[in-house]
């Protein structure tokens, strides 16, 4: 051996480390792979051509992938080739291998990774870059998770939220309207309260004034004057008995107890009966009747019907001059009874139309004329409970047409419980 193998022989073995180090090397290397096969993260190594140095098994797992057929293959064209939509996926636009250029750490968390069945998953991921004991950048490791539970979870939340949401919204729009039916409650119970005081007020003090009269001047009253007392004393019982009438009906109403019974009834004489009633003679132009037929059948709630005629005869003849006209009608076509109240009165105010059927509501037209405002509400919710129709045609200084249609008979199911 000459003197050069010798230095050359005698070099390798210095270089060689001593089989305590490769021991305690072999031993290392056993640890980082023990170590990774037991990260439950998905953990691969890549070098600079983006080529897969080192997987471990719960990344191939997680893509369902074996081991040995990843290493030295693009993890780009692998898993990370296409965006969720199915788009592709250029490899110079992905941040893992961006990771190369400028040596910085990525995080992304909305991505997803493809299997080898071509099946995507959410995930998030890290991609570290690897440099060597010289500073020379190497490759990258890449460490990811499966963030499919998360993300459901995340849906279920946000679904919960908006649900729980959408519930506190309902329960304060029904609050807030509850707190509006209690002012309007509050602001009808003032009306009413008002309302009462006036309208009681007025025929007990009329009564009360008559009973003076008929006190004080006994003795030089005719009989006809004690005669006209009277009956001025018994006009003002019966406008307050309309009046605690009408009060009572509409509680029924609202109680949910007023009963709808229908029975056969001739509507002609009907309705020429009700005007031949003393209350509503008026002179110089009386109430005028207009009917084609002479007979006209109906299986109706006689109550019901009297009390809508009766409340709109009563405010025509209210807020329409006595030598204007006013006009009853009566038709019938098909299966429907329709019924007219013409007036040529002062009419109702556009304004006032929208509450028009609302309790103890009166135009803003009517001045000192006596009333309740509790008429037209009635009407229309006697032709509700009837399963009618309920229309007004109004122009101020013209008059009112308020016109009814009925079903000519009831069905049972209208009956109010």
């Amino acid at each position: 051996m000459t003197n050069d193998d010798q230095s050359a022989d005698l070099a390798r073995q210095r270089s060689r480390p001593s089989p305590l180090v490769e021991q305690e090397l072999e031993q290392l290397r056993r640890q980082h792979q023990l170590i990774l096969n037991a990260v439950g993260e998905g953990v691969y190594g890549l070098d600079l051509d983006g080529n897969v140095t080192f997987v471990n098994p719960a990344a191939a797992a997680m893509i369902d992938w074996p081991v040995e057929e990843l290493i030295g293959k693009s993890m780009h064209a692998v898993l990370h080739h296409s965006h969720v939509d199915g788009s592709h996926y250029q490899r110079e636009d992905c941040p893992i291998y961006q990771a190369f250029q400028d040596g910085s750490t990525r995080r992304v968390a909305n991505e997803v990774f493809w299997r080898k069945d071509g099946t995507s998953f959410p995930v998030e991921y890290i991609s570290t870059p690897m440099h060597d004991e010289d500073g020379q950048l190497v490759g990258a490791v890449v460490t990811f998770r499966d963030i499919t539970k998360r993300r459901w979870a995340e849906a279920i939340l946000q679904r919960t939220n908006e649900e729980l949401e959408h519930k506190v919204q309902q329960r304060t729009a029904k609050l807030r309207e509850a707190n509006q039916q209690l002012r309007e409650l509050s602001e009808m119970r003032s009306r009413f309260v008002a309302m009462v005081c006036h309208e009681f007020r007025n025929p007990l003090n009329n009564i009360a004034l008559s009973v003076s009269s008929l006190n004080r001047y006994e003795t030089q009253l005719s009989g006809a004057d004690k005669a006209d007392y009277l009956l001025a004393i018994n006009d003002n019982v019966e406008r307050m008995t309309q009046m605690i009438d009408d009060i009572l009906v509409i509680g029924k109403i609202e109680a949910k107890v007023l009963e709808v019974s229908p029975q056969p009834l001739e509507l002609v004489t009907f309705c020429q009966a009700l005007l031949a009633e003393r209350e509503y003679q008026r002179s110089p132009a009386p109430i005028k009747f207009h009917c084609r037929s002479r007979q006209l059948m109906a299986h109706l709630d006689e109550r019901l019907l009297r009390s809508i005629l009766s409340n709109l005869l009563s405010n025509a003849m209210r807020y329409t001059p006595d030598d204007n006209p006013i006009r009853l009608k009566l038709a019938k076509r098909q299966d429907i009874l329709i019924l007219q109240v013409e007036d040529e009165g002062m009419g109702i105010p556009q304004a006032d139309k929208r509450l028009l059927f609302e309790p103890f509501h009166r135009g803003r037209n009517v001045s000192n004329i006596p009333g309740t405002g509790l008429g037209l509400s009635i009407v229309k919710q006697f032709v509700d409970l009837q399963q009618g129709t309920l229309q007004v045609v109004s122009k101020v200084g013209q008059g009112s047409t308020f016109t009814v249609r009925l079903p000519l008979r009831l069905t049972p199911s209208v009956s109010v419980p």
